[in-house]
């Protein structure tokens, strides 16, 4: 029997909702015991405990007394976690959403490797495509970190469409002040946005497992356009296998998935880790 006794041991854990089938546990879990470190990675699903947001003071004071090292935030806690932490990156910060809490001398430190990990994939799977215009759909945590990789990217204009015409209109104006004005605009006519535009970007939980279905008609879709899609489970989407059909270039919610995970394993555990091993376990589950 190897003793692990002086193995760096780490304590990881998950806050969101609905998450039973997230692969994030067993990546951080696998990339661990390739590192010869002891990795244990909690799901803390408030679904599943019958608690809602209003839970997140109680969940981040428990998980920092019991030792934990750091947690993931998914949906729908990345801005609501935001006040009960002491520090924030300037990315989170920015950003407006926090995906990985690091916990280190009684402290707690708010970062977001989502934008990274979205510009990550987009690099690998989309590097050549033209990004004059393209239209984002949904303006929430994830929409916000995306929408940042997108004008990172290099899309000229990025049109924002969300059911609360606020919040598009909010993050717009948060893209503009950073990146120009006029770089991000608050879509009006999905449509014609569509017509017009080189990419389309998915943001919403249209197309998970639990919300089956399209996130707008299909016949708005045309063969020019290339489609990045942000959901993961499943990998191929209802929105991914319809563009495909018409001969759109795709990328899958995976890349975005895995990326953010490398980003935070790093965050959590100060270790440099393997992406394209992690790429590789992700997509063997």
């Amino acid at each position: 029997m190897t003793d692990t006794s002086s193995q760096p041991a780490f304590l990881a854990g998950l806050i969101g909702s609905g998450i039973q089938a997230s692969r994030t546990p067993s990546m951080h879990e696998r990339e661990g015991a390739e590192q010869g470190v002891r990795y244990v990675y909690r799901i803390i699903d408030i679904d599943k405990l019958g608690l809602g947001v209003e839970a997140l003071p109680e969940l981040l004071t428990a998980a920092q007394r019991m030792g934990f090292n750091g947690l993931n935030i998914t949906y729908p806690c990345k801005q609501a976690i935001i006040p009960l932490l002491d520090e924030l990156s300037d990315d989170a910060s920015q950003l407006g959403a926090v995906n990985t809490v690091v916990f280190k001398d009684g402290r707690s430190y708010g970062h977001n490797t989502d934008w990274w990990g979205f510009a990550e994939g987009f690099k690998r799977g989309l590097p050549d495509v033209k990004r004059d215009r393209a239209v984002q759909l949904g303006a929430g945590g994830a929409g916000a970190a995306v929408a940042h990789a997108a004008l990172n990217l290099g899309v000229g204009q990025l049109a924002i469409f969300d059911m609360d015409s606020a919040r598009a209109a909010g993050l717009a104006a948060d893209l503009s002040a950073r990146f120009g004005e006029g770089r991000a605009v608050a879509g009006t006519d999905l449509a014609s946005s569509v017509a017009e535009a080189d990419g389309l970007i998915h943001c919403t939980p249209t197309g998970m497992a639990k919300l089956p279905g399209m996130p707008l008609p299909a016949e708005m879709l045309h063969p020019a356009l290339w489609v990045a899609e942000i959901v993961y489970f499943p990998l191929e989407t209802e929105l991914l296998r319809v563009a495909r059909g018409l001969g759109c270039r795709t990328l899958d919610g995976g890349g975005m998935a895995v990326f953010q995970a490398v980003g935070a394993f790093q965050l959590i555990t100060g270790i440099e880790p393997d992406a394209e091993r992690m790429r590789r376990h992700f997509l063997s589950m």
